[in-house]
């Protein structure tokens, strides 16, 4: 397979359900304040940048990596289409120069290196700078990888710039190029562009299906036997659905801004495709609104549950005290010891088999409480 990087950390955001420790949102690598515009914030566990290009037209597809930022020159002028993969911002003297071979802005390298952004898009005289987030299933199927990634458009080219080399979902779309595959060989840099959109949008769907089972699961759970560990599932996996909604709601907005706006990078018969991008957002979308209010509304039968349960340990502690309060009532009159010499005391201490006929009386008072308990469905709870 022609793209094969070496395998890299994971992700700086990952978030995993089963992890016992708080999940943690971006944090964000902004500049101090006051600095110059342009200011490059590198992460210092950020992956080394690899380069790859893959260069094709209608007849032939080349694919390479770059050793250096430079070798992508020849390329871009050239009448084929060329996409320049970027995977790592762990170093800022290659972006600087990806950024003269490129001829970005330094706002736009910025907004490209000092992650996380929020998805949008801006236009400027012969470029489309298109900031999404990507999100990937873990391999354990248990959460999800969230990253950045940046895409250049220009006139013959795509650039796009990865936060890590791991996790990706590009791949389909590297295979339809070199195995021609459909029609993008036959197509310009707007339909590259919008394939990789494609991917990730649709790259979210893999991510809920994970959450829907996951709700099932959690569903059963809280009906049948909620514990604290049920509690803090519900905790994180609502935690984790507002994270897939902070991603994906402002990307809804950046395809509608490429589908109203008119840019001479992006044709008409393109707009076409990124409406049928759009949709998918939607969808996106209302899944993730779908989940968030079953995730609140388990929260709500786990208040029940528990609620029920409470109950259920307080009718049969009621039952309990219930029966003893005539058996010590008896006790009680019977251990007041009066002499039973003086008139008006307790001739029942003395009576032959007194002791028995008590025992029967409060066993006998004991069964009639817990048939008429019986009758009235209170031993059984309410059906």
């Amino acid at each position: 397979m022609l793209h094969n990087p070496a395998r890299f950390k994971p992700s700086p955001i990952e978030h995993d359900s089963d992890n016992e420790e708080e999940l943690e949102f971006y944090d964000f690598n902004e500049p101090e304040p006051g600095s110059p515009p342009g200011t490059l914030i590198i992460d210092e566990d950020a992956s080394i940048p690899n380069i790859f290009l893959i260069d094709y037209s209608a007849e032939e597809a080349l694919g390479i990596q770059l050793a250096t930022p430079e070798e992508c020159f020849p390329h871009l002028d050239s009448q084929s289409v060329s996409w320049v993969d970027v995977q790592g911002l762990g170093s800022e003297d290659v972006l600087q120069r990806l950024g003269k071979v490129f001829n970005l802005h330094a706002l736009v390298l910025e907004d490209i290196v000092n992650i996380p952004q929020r998805p949008k898009v801006e236009s400027f005289e012969d470029q489309e700078l298109i900031i999404l987030h990507m999100v990937t299933s873990r391999e354990d199927g248990r959460g999800f990888y969230d990253e950045q990634v940046s895409l250049i458009l220009g006139k013959n080219y795509v650039l796009t710039v990865q936060e890590e080399p791991e996790n990706d979902v590009f791949e389909p779309i590297r295979q339809r190029i070199h195995r021609n595959r459909g029609v993008i060989r036959s197509q310009r840099a707007d339909y590259l562009a919008y394939s990789l959109i494609d991917a990730i949008v649709d790259g979210f769907f893999p991510v809920l299906e994970d959450y829907g089972e996951r709700l099932e699961d959690l569903q059963d759970e809280v009906v049948a036997k909620p514990t604290r560990q049920t509690l803090d599932k519900i905790h994180k996996i609502k935690r984790e659905l507002l994270l897939l909604r902070r991603a994906i709601w402002p990307q809804r907005d950046a395809i509608n801004s490429l589908i109203r706006e008119e840019s001479p990078l992006i044709d008409r018969e393109v707009r076409v495709f990124l409406r049928d991008c759009y949709d998918h957002t939607v969808q996106v979308i209302d899944m993730v609104e779908t989940y968030r209010e079953l995730a609140a509304n388990l929260m709500d039968i786990y208040l029940s549950s528990l609620s029920n349960s409470t109950n259920e340990i307080m009718r049969f502690l009621t039952v309990i005290s219930t029966l003893f309060i005539p058996l010590t009532f008896i006790a009680g009159v019977y251990g007041m010891n009066f002499e039973t010499s003086l008139a008006g005391n307790m001739p029942e201490l003395k009576m032959e088999y007194g002791y028995v006929y008590c025992w029967l009386g409060m066993l006998a008072i004991s069964g009639g409480l817990l048939f008429f308990f019986w009758r009235k469905g209170w031993l059984s709870g309410p059906k």
